[in-house]
């Protein structure tokens, strides 16, 4: 029954907090060395594009030479699958996909986070509207006009 029992303390914190810190990957992707996918100049077009998606990508940040090799072998399961789609290569492909941090719900698992990108004017809205929030600055200088950029 809803109401009953004290009123919860304004204070109160979970004693059964996360022992795993979570990292943040970069928003815009990683720029750093990465080896490049052996043989291929005998990969099909569609695959280099998977390889590149991969290699540029935030989760790239975390890999160490065994993640590296993984996505190696990963990319002839994607060659067979362009070649000829099955619903087994698929599956494989979606499991080891999902270990290296594929889609949002991988990322969660893992404890990953994306960083904010700091470009555009969009990052300057998104700190004004965070110092508003932490009661910082008048609100009312926040407001602007419709289609005003």
């Amino acid at each position: 029954m809803a109401g009953s029992g004290p009123p919860p303390s304004g204070n109160a914190r979970r004693r059964n907090a996360d022992p795993v810190a979570g990292t943040v990957l970069p928003a815009n992707g990683f720029c750093g060395p990465s080896p490049d996918l052996p043989g291929g100049h005998d990969y099909d077009t569609r695959t280099l594009g998977w390889y590149e998606t991969w290699r540029s990508s935030p989760q790239a940040a975390t890999f160490l030479a065994t993640d590296w090799q993984r996505l190696h072998m990963l990319a002839e399961l994607v060659e067979k699958y362009f070649e000829e789609p099955s619903k087994e290569l698929l599956s494989e492909i979606r499991l080891n996909e999902a270990a290296i941090g594929a889609l949002p719900a991988d990322r969660a698992r893992l404890r990953w986070s994306l960083g904010h990108p700091e470009v555009g004017r969009g990052s300057e809205r998104a700190a004004e509207r965070a110092a508003a929030r932490q009661g910082k600055g008048d609100p009312r200088k926040r407001l602007r006009a419709v289609g005003e950029e």
